[in-house]
């Protein structure tokens, strides 16, 4: 059997160590081990109980004192003078937990405490011109809120909850279990209560005793400018309804922005694709173009070609914090005529006809690489 290490070792303290600083050192070296931190680490898991074996002895005054005359000897369960045997209880170790992991380890956590309602999520469609300069919008909610007969208490107007005599309002039952190391507490949810802490003899005909009702409420939301799709907003307080004077829930609202005819959007930035006729593309011209914010002119210089970008500066989605627009982006594309006359064909055969090499200089830089690779 492997020679046990000093207690005093395994918790990192002096032997003149006080009780407040062996109780901070075993919270820290527990914390650090603790097996729900190291799930199916066996080492961390050894060192765990390790650390407990040698608080269960330090904590208490009487096997510290024996422990620091005999060492390991002392507190053995087959040693004579020891009067007791290993762990005969674990002390105030629950009490630690409860502060260090909220209870779960050694009993769980209080369940007759306060408790933070629900959160609400909803997912709010706008068009794209409401997400682009804000809005106001309503939102109906089914939601749990206190029980107004009650005030929530669940209890019949007049009358109080009463003290759970079994748990003393603890809402948890301790019982102990006697095994070859000692007795082992274990907490449970007390059953009369189950949980609450508290009795109600003459519950409220409203809510029946739970202290809680739905109800249908419509609010209003002012949705931001610039708020883009995906967004989540946060309204604090506009969830569920907390438990035992607990805090309200908040209202998430996920932001779903509708497909525009035109327009796309790419955050603070919109663009447009414009066609534009081959006249104007070859010699310019003022064309007239959509944005957010209503039609402006702009001019297209001679000699576009198809796929030009052009930018429209300040044109684009007002910025959700703070003063500015993103820009708009004009996009123009050539559009080859149809349904021509005979007439109109031939002009275009004449005007194909005067046209030289230089005229289109990609057109032909192509066709001397194509000829290069099959020739």
């Amino acid at each position: 059997m492997a020679e046990k290490r000093d207690y005093y070792e395994v918790l990192g303290v002096s032997k003149g160590a006080s009780a407040d600083e062996i109780k901070k050192a075993y919270r820290k070296e527990a914390k650090k081990y603790h097996p729900d931190l190291h799930p199916g680490d066996k080492t961390a898991e050894a060192k765990f109980k390790e650390i407990n074996e040698a608080y269960e002895v330090l904590s208490d005054s009487d096997k510290k004192a024996r422990y620091d005359q005999f060492g390991h000897a002392g507190v053995d369960p087959n040693f004579s003078g020891s009067g007791g045997g290993g762990f005969d209880g674990f002390g105030d170790f629950g009490d630690i937990f409860s502060d260090i992991f909220g209870g779960f380890g050694f009993g769980g956590a209080r369940r007759n405490g306060p408790k933070r309602g629900a959160d609400i999520r909803k997912i709010i469609e706008l068009t794209f011109e409401e997400a682009a300069f804000g809005c106001k919008k309503k939102i109906t909610l089914n939601k749990t809120e206190d029980c107004s007969a009650c005030h929530g208490t669940g209890a019949k107007a007049g009358t109080s909850p009463e003290t759970c005599s079994r748990c003393g309002g603890s809402g948890q039952v301790t019982t102990q279990t006697r095994t070859p190391l000692g007795y082992m507490r274990n907490v449970t949810t007390c059953p009369e209560c189950h949980g609450s802490g508290k009795i109600i003899k003459e519950p409220c005909q409203t809510c029946r005793g739970s202290g809680k009702v739905r109800r249908e409420r419509t609010i209003e939301v002012d949705i931001p400018q610039g708020i883009n799709d995906g967004q989540t907003m946060q309204i604090s307080g506009g969830g569920e309804a907390g438990t035992k004077g607990g805090p309200t829930g908040d209202l998430l609202l996920t932001i779903r922005i509708k497909k525009h005819e035109i327009f796309t959007r790419d955050d603070f930035d919109v663009y447009i694709t414009m066609p534009i006729t081959f006249v104007q593309a070859a010699l310019g011209a003022t064309i007239k173009v959509p944005t957010i914010s209503g039609v402006v002119e702009y001019d297209i210089p001679p000699e576009t070609q198809t796929g030009s970008m052009f930018r429209l500066r300040g044109k684009g989605i007002p910025y959700i914090r703070g003063k500015g627009r993103g820009d708009q982006y004009v996009k123009v594309e050539v559009e080859t005529p149809k349904n021509l006359s005979a007439k109109q064909k031939e002009l275009l055969r004449q005007f194909d006809g005067t046209t030289e090499a230089k005229n289109y200089k990609k057109r032909n830089g192509f066709i001397d690489t194509m000829k290069e690779i099959f020739k």
